[in-house]
């Protein structure tokens, strides 16, 4: 709940005594309730209108996927992951053998003229 421990809400509860006192403070957490209820009614028809406003082939879009943040770990990291799960690990040994075929010597090495 916003990264507040324990602790930290039983100090917020004795800090609004002292602050509101006891008899102000039932009315304070009740109008506190409503505008988070409101905001919360708020947030929700936003969301209801842009998706009918994008029409239906948006109807499964969630708006935490706009933050950027999200999008590259949605759609850039997880793909990484699956690609590198199907591929098996190269060993110590494999990658002590040559890959590089060397040239007879005497050979020259192949040119070609129009790639530089």
């Amino acid at each position: 709940m916003f990264g507040i421990g324990p602790l930290e809400l039983v100090v917020i509860a004795i800090v609004a005594v002292l602050l509101f006192g006891p008899d102000r403070l039932p009315e304070f957490a009740r109008t506190a309730g409503r505008l988070l209820r409101q905001v919360r009614q708020m947030v929700n028809n936003a969301q209801n209108d842009l998706r009918n406003e994008l029409g239906p082939e948006f109807a499964d879009l969630d708006v935490r996927d706009l933050n950027p943040r999200s999008f590259v770990r949605k759609h850039l990291l997880e793909g990484m992951d699956d690609d590198y799960d199907d591929k098996p690990v190269a060993s110590s040994t494999d990658m002590m053998e040559p890959t590089v075929q060397r040239l007879p010597a005497g050979r020259r090495a192949p040119y070609d003229p129009e790639s530089t």
